[in-house]
């Protein structure tokens, strides 16, 4: 009976262990998927700051590069 104790001691300090890993891991993901956003949203197409080539004639919105 006490072996059958320390091995679900054991498991429950293993299944911490990953809950934490997992945690770290979704943190980071978070961080990375609010950088891309900010990159995305800040400013697509480069037209704001003049960055991005624009066509003769044509409006400087309503285009991607």
């Amino acid at each position: 009976m006490g072996c059958d104790m320390q091995r679900n001691n054991e498991s429950k300090v293993e299944m911490r262990q990953r809950v934490l890993d997992l945690q770290n891991q979704v943190d980071e993901l978070k961080d990375l998927v609010n950088t891309l956003l900010s990159v995305i949203v800040e400013e697509p197409d480069g037209v704001h700051t003049g960055a991005a080539p624009s066509i003769p004639g044509h409006p400087h919105s309503n285009y991607c590069m």
